[in-house]
């Protein structure tokens, strides 16, 4: 058998091939001196598939393009809603858009106009990283456009529930919910909340934190989107009586946006404290705004004993605590007797108790490093501390360092990791028990909330901007202290080597400010309150409850669809 080739064939024909055949062995064996021969039928099919499968992908992309460019407009709108543009009306439409662009698609469809709406949305919020490498803010950008895909799919799924604007509110909660804790602690960056700090939407945040202001926008947004489709449905045969959905739909957007004026911000104040805010600048903008050793804490112990020198000449009150900024001194001070020296000097000379941000040294790990706030009494020197607890991955610390150091030798500049924190910042500064929170953790809803249930009469941010000057960050920052300030009902005190330093009183106005990369002190008069708002006692209910809702429809989508075709099997049957 295994010396004859078996082949179907026509009845009355030899299963064999007979020896003396006029038939080649390339032939018989499928081959011929340039290859293989394909088999009858075979080298068409093979031809043809290509060329087809290419014909069908240039179809899909001609039929997708309008739909892929409306994704990328609504992404590059909600971009223009957050600061420094502050366009925050665009997020209503920017979230609409992305409601109708995945309505009644399938999952994959969803989950492409979603990426194709946050990349965009991405890559113009976060350009700020250019200063680091743009490589930086692509791969950060497709990364967290990885949520909007997600979502995108999501989307598409409960579009064919009843009322699904409400799921799409859920949902865009529950895509901020997995952002702002996966991976490595989470990148909150470009939350809805944060492009409406001055919006009517704002004072929701006093009732259930971020993620209510979240919803609402998404909420007032997709009902937007019912209002247009039911709008394109009336096309050729609308009457009034049709046109009432819409109608509806528009109401309710609206009702749910001019909620948030109805809400009280408490403000009243149980005290009171007089503060002074340096800003001591930096020699330069970027990556190395460091310059020379101990010079920026020259900068911030000069302008503290310029102060001191106007108190004395009675030009200015004399405050109750001062507050310096992330990293305003360069160097550690319980390591280097200089700079121990020089803060030591310019806390006596105003005679008042300092915050002092500083990088030191771990006691017992060598190559880690804490960043830290430090309560400088005039008279007892270093004492209280606060301990950074969220470091931002790739910036303070190198995940899996060993072997991502030897493939992008730019994280060589990130020489030690900072070490994380393990209590809240609540220090008591002068007369004054304020929560300190360092920079990007004012981001995180948890990190905040924390520390004014501790008890924190006032917020404060210290922070370093300097490596981002000019570039947006700062603007989006501050943004986050005025939500946190209506949040928590507490002023909020933002502390920058460069700036933005500012003052934000607990109904989210900006009092004070100090423009960037400009030497300067601000005195103001802070109200210290002991009341917490709703959003304090609620803690994270409201966003675990509006995230579980969200996939829960998700669920009830999957399980209608299954039901809807295997009614559809049966009826064919």
């Amino acid at each position: 058998m295994y010396g004859q080739l078996t082949t179907a064939r026509p009845a009355g024909r030899p299963a064999t091939v007979p020896s003396g055949s006029d038939t080649t062995e390339e032939a018989v064996s499928g081959t011929t001196p340039d290859g293989p021969v394909p088999a009858e039928g075979q080298g068409a099919t093979a031809l043809t598939a290509r060329p087809r499968r290419t014909r069908r992908l240039a179809a899909l992309a001609r039929r997708e393009a309008p739909r892929t460019g409306l994704a990328v407009v609504c992404g590059l709108a909600l971009g223009l809603a957050f600061p420094p543009y502050d366009l925050w009306p665009l997020s209503l439409p920017a979230v609409a858009g992305l409601s109708l662009l995945t309505r009644g698609r399938g999952a994959r469809q969803g989950a492409w106009t979603g990426f194709v709406f946050g990349l965009p949305f991405f890559l113009l919020l976060l350009k700020w990283l250019h200063v680091v490498g743009w490589d930086a803010v692509v791969g950060l950008s497709v990364a967290e456009a990885l949520f909007m895909t997600a979502l995108g799919a999501a989307l598409a799924l409960t579009s064919r529930l009843p009322l699904w604007p409400l799921w799409t509110a859920c949902l865009w909660v529950a895509e901020e919910w997995a952002r702002d804790r996966l991976p490595f602690g989470g990148f909150p960056w470009g939350r809805l909340a944060f492009a409406h700090t001055g919006s009517p939407f704002t004072p929701l945040a006093a009732l259930g934190g971020a993620p209510l202001v979240t919803f609402a926008v998404a909420l007032a947004g997709a009902l937007l989107a019912a209002c247009a489709a039911a709008l394109w449905g009336l096309r050729g045969n609308g009457g009034l009586r049709r046109a009432v959905p819409a109608f509806e739909a528009f109401g309710l957007a609206a009702a749910v946006t001019l909620a948030g004026l109805a809400v009280p911000v408490p403000t009243k104040a149980d005290d009171t404290a007089n503060i002074a805010v340096v800003q001591g600048n930096v020699q330069q903008a970027g990556m190395d705004f460091l310059g020379r050793p101990m010079k920026i804490l020259d900068n911030h112990a000069a302008a503290t004993e310029k102060l001191a020198a106007d108190v004395r000449a009675g030009r200015v009150k004399k405050p109750d605590l001062v507050i310096w900024p992330e990293n305003s001194s360069d160097l550690d001070p319980f390591q280097y007797p200089q700079a121990y020296d020089r803060i030591d000097r310019a806390v006596k000379s105003i005679g008042v108790p300092v915050l002092v941000g500083a990088l030191v040294d771990h006691p017992s790990k060598a190559g880690y490093v804490f960043n830290e706030g430090i309560v400088w009494d005039p008279k007892k020197g270093p004492g209280a501390s606060y301990t950074k607890q969220h470091p931002v991955p790739f910036g303070e610390y190198v995940p899996f360092r060993e072997q991502l150091s030897k493939i992008i030798t730019r994280f060589q500049r990130v020489p030690r990791d900072f070490y994380p924190g393990n209590h809240t910042g609540v220090l008591q500064l002068g007369p004054a028990r304020i929560g300190d929170v360092i920079c990007f953790e004012v981001a995180y809803d948890e990190i905040v909330h924390d520390t004014v249930d501790a008890g924190a009469r006032a917020l404060v941010i210290q922070t370093n901007n300097a490596t981002y000057g000019r570039t947006g960050q700062p603007e989006q920052q501050l943004a986050m202290s005025k939500l946190r300030a209506v949040e928590h009902g507490r002023a909020v005190v933002t502390a920058a080597t460069s700036g933005i330093s500012a003052v934000v009183s607990p109904d989210g106005t900006v009092t004070h400010q100090i423009p960037e990369f400009t030497r300067g002190v601000v005195s103001a008069r802070i109200p210290l309150r002991d009341e917490t708002t709703l959003a304090d006692r609620v803690g994270a209910a409201p966003e675990w409850l509006l995230a579980i809702v969200g996939l829960l429809s998700c669920a009830a989508a999957v399980v209608s669809g299954r039901r809807g075709r295997m009614k559809d099997e049966k009826g064919q049957q």
